[in-house]
């Protein structure tokens, strides 16, 4: 039997949002395009998926660069005797970190946009391309608390994902009625991933137990999205360890 297929951008380490998600739709009998910018870090999560039994391939994408994304989903829409074209997108690219606005310079604050926001874009440009086709799909977008508040420090940041959930507000408008389920999943909170854990471990201790999200928690929300009837489609959802003062 031919096995469905996904694509996720934007795959870094295995303790990570993106990778959590490739292994749920895996398990699901999905065959999943694991695409993200380090080839050690996306063959690791290729090869655990394997060892589980389950499908997948890593696809080296740099998501700012345009030619690298349209090869991508060149790649994955192709209909061969193993997977079916792609009808689940997942759009996880992102960055962080504190910087000063007065120290924020113009060469930062466009790095931050093109990953966070432009990325988005571009995947979402293409998947619109190949689904509408289709009459089917579902877009996923990996937001942040940034995209409605910003605090200090952090105004590159929520400048880039603040534009990244118009997008997907646009998209969802403009392709909900042709059978395209665009989401955009806002992560309010600390995730307990490599990032947190290996550059600020005092933000892990400081939350103790259960106050970070747990990544497998939520892929299990995005395998939901992509689950939903069509008369019921969430387009943004938001995610909180119960914890999480807002």
């Amino acid at each position: 039997m031919t096995r469905p297929s996904a694509i996720v951008v934007g795959v870094g380490a295995e303790q990570g949002i993106g990778a959590a998600v490739c292994r749920r739709f895996a398990a699901e009998g999905y065959h999943v395009f694991v695409a993200g910018r380090t080839p050690a870090k996306i063959d690791q999560v290729v090869a655990t998926i394997r060892a589980a039994g389950n499908s997948a391939e890593a696809v080296p994408t740099d998501v700012t660069v345009e030619a690298d994304v349209i090869a991508l989903f060149d790649r994955a829409m192709a209909d061969t005797a193993d997977h079916a074209p792609a009808d689940v997108v997942v759009s996880n690219t992102g960055n962080n970190a504190i910087i000063d606005f007065r120290e924020l310079t113009a060469a930062q604050f466009e790095d931050f946009w093109r990953v966070g926001c432009f990325g988005g874009f571009l995947v979402g440009r293409e998947a619109a391309r190949r689904l509408v086709p289709l009459g089917r799909g579902t877009v996923i977008f990996t937001g942040a608390s940034g995209s409605l508040r910003g605090k200090p420090g952090f105004a590159h940041f929520a400048a880039a994902k603040a534009g990244l959930r118009m997008l997907s507000q646009s998209m969802a408008r403009e392709y909900g009625p042709q059978g395209i389920h665009v989401a955009h999943v806002l992560i309010d909170g600390g995730v307990d991933g490599e990032r947190v854990r290996k550059f600020v471990p005092a933000l892990a201790e400081a939350k103790g137990e259960g106050g970070l999200l747990d990544v497998d928690a939520i892929a299990d929300t995005y395998w939901h999205l992509h689950c939903q009837h069509p008369s019921a489609w969430t387009q943004e959802i938001d995610l909180r360890p119960f914890k999480e003062p807002y």
